[in-house]
């Protein structure tokens, strides 16, 4: 059974860890499992006026969402939350009201951070955001990835052993729980 999971970067930094660790948990996904990274930098800030007639940007979102059976959600961290662009393509992921495009999808949530705690902060303020938009989130094992900058080499590919054995565990837990909803 194929499985399709739209991952998101709260990141447009050029050289995001956040979009690294995105593209590791691409490069690593299972087999039968096809990830893809939907960019989110070209979404317009959220404004209700544009719903009457939605920008191209919006519904290739929302049918990337639709398309999907999971998705992953990876954040580094803003003082102690979630970016942004992350929050953005959320609201316009759940707009217009009633159309919430995000409802039954299963998730799950990453962070990473150049400091210690690992996006800690964020991924607990942005689990927060996923039970209003009725995301069933795995919930075990949690994904924390601290000092983000000595994982990955100057080409941005993963070189610590331990986080790719970290992403196989949360990828060999997530599977299953994808197919609970499918």
């Amino acid at each position: 059974m194929s499985i399709k999971v739209a991952a998101f970067s709260g990141s447009f930094r050029k050289e995001s860890f956040t979009t690294k660790l995105t593209k590791a948990f691409q490069i690593l996904s299972p087999e039968g499992v096809t990830t893809e990274i939907i960019d989110i930098s070209k979404l317009p800030l959220m404004n209700q006026d544009l719903e009457e007639s939605l920008p191209q940007t919006i519904k290739d979102l929302h049918a990337a969402i639709e398309q999907a059976d999971a998705i992953l959600l990876a954040t580094p961290e803003y003082n102690r939350s979630y970016t942004p662009a992350l929050k953005n393509a959320l609201d316009w992921g759940s707009r217009p009201q009633g159309k919430n495009k995000w409802k039954g999808k299963p998730v799950a949530v990453v962070g990473c951070t150049p400091y210690a705690l690992g996006a800690f902060g964020a991924v607990h303020h942005l689990r927060q955001v996923l039970v209003y938009l009725d995301m069933p989130a795995l919930q075990q094992p949690e994904f924390y990835l601290g000092k983000v900058a000595e994982k990955f080499n100057a080409e941005g590919k993963l070189i610590d052993e331990e986080t790719r054995t970290k992403i196989n565990k949360l990828w060999a837990v997530f599977v299953p729980w994808i197919n609970k909803f499918k």
